[in-house]
């Protein structure tokens, strides 16, 4: 399939063109789709009706862009950020199975935003303290990883394991105090990840600060290539790579705390997309990290669609993302025999 999308180290001319139509193609049945069920006619006259066009219903106008234009809006950015967090963090420390959480930030921010739910604080409060949160958590993982004023991977990565369990330790002490008449029932749908309340306000505090992150990651892509060699190998290039890999470590850790601030904790992007971009284009990072993105928004803009259509009630969209994404993890597997390719 490598051979099919890259051509001298550059993808096919419609490999992005397919890429982007497909997205186009699933944000306008995400828009049709759902309990008021509307034509493509409909959707198109809705937003023809914002640029100067004909007036619609205001319910239709409601539907489109009250309600769903936001979600698709959301999962866009944040399924394409934690595509891009993940490809980041595959490469940095050269693991295929690590993902946006791999330093506790997820935890980290799940944290911050349960202690929000339970204080009653507002969606935009929710947002900033798991934010806070999140920022603290990773700060807190490369303060235990450095010893004698350096740190290395597997230092990061253990540090950031016990960051973790120390963050689920305290959303169980959180879980557990929290009413469960009221509260707790609240945080543990937070906690499965929805997009319901996608929102103009959410993003535009939450897509600015994803959309910096992807952009330091896509325009340092190339260097995730050295980063994935050995510590002596990408030493000898002559890059700074303690600076280059607490850069790309920062704007991942913004886009997924941002991510999860906005909409729980949605698993499995960041670990299978960037292996899907990988077989698509093979494993150099300057088309993994740009497929990933575009993977990554199409991928949740379709597991939001099916989250509020498939029952009367919606599903949390971590289940969904697990249940499709766990099966076609085995079938990757075994076509690749569990290598990094």
């Amino acid at each position: 399939m490598n051979d099919l999308a890259v051509s001298n180290g550059r993808l096919r001319w419609w490999v992005p063109l397919a890429l982007v139509l497909v997205l186009a193609a699933t944000a306008a049945v995400g828009l049709a789709v759902g309990r008021y069920p509307l034509s493509l006619g409909e959707v198109g006259s809705a937003l023809s009706s914002r640029l100067g066009g004909a007036v619609v219903s205001p319910a239709l106008d409601s539907v489109v862009f009250g309600l769903r234009l936001p979600r698709i809006a959301l999962a866009v950015i944040v399924g394409a950020g934690l595509a891009c967090a993940g490809a980041a963090f595959q490469s940095i420390f050269a693991n295929p199975l690590a993902t946006p959480d791999t330093l506790g930030v997820t935890a980290g921010a799940s944290v911050g935003a349960v202690l929000a739910l339970v204080l009653s604080l507002p969606m935009l409060g929710v947002q900033l303290v798991a934010l806070v949160f999140g920022l603290l958590a990773v700060g807190l993982t490369m303060a235990i990883a450095r010893t004698n004023g350096r740190s290395n991977i597997v230092m990061l990565i253990l540090s950031g394991v016990v960051v973790a369990a120390i963050a689920t330790a305290l959303l169980s002490i959180l879980k557990y105090t929290a009413d469960p008449n009221d509260k707790l029932p609240q945080i543990t749908y937070w906690l499965m990840g929805s997009l319901a309340g996608a929102n103009g306000q959410a993003l535009l505090i939450g897509g600015p600060i994803i959309g910096v992150g992807v952009a330091v990651i896509a325009a340092l892509r190339w260097r995730l290539n050295i980063l994935a060699l050995s510590e002596d190998e990408a030493r000898a290039s002559g890059m700074n790579i303690r600076r280059a890999r607490a850069v790309i470590i920062v704007a991942a850790t913004l886009i997924t705390a941002s991510a999860v601030s906005m909409c729980g904790q949605v698993g499995w992007v960041g670990l299978l997309i960037p292996h899907c971009a990988r077989m698509l284009c093979g494993n150099n990072n300057r088309l993994v990290v740009p497929v990933s993105i575009f993977l990554g928004a199409i991928f949740l803009v379709v597991i939001d669609t099916l989250s509020r259509t498939i029952s009367a009630s919606e599903i949390p969209i971590s289940v969904l993302t697990a249940v499709v994404g766990a099966p076609f993890f085995v079938v990757l597997l075994r076509q690749t025999g569990g290598k990094w390719a």
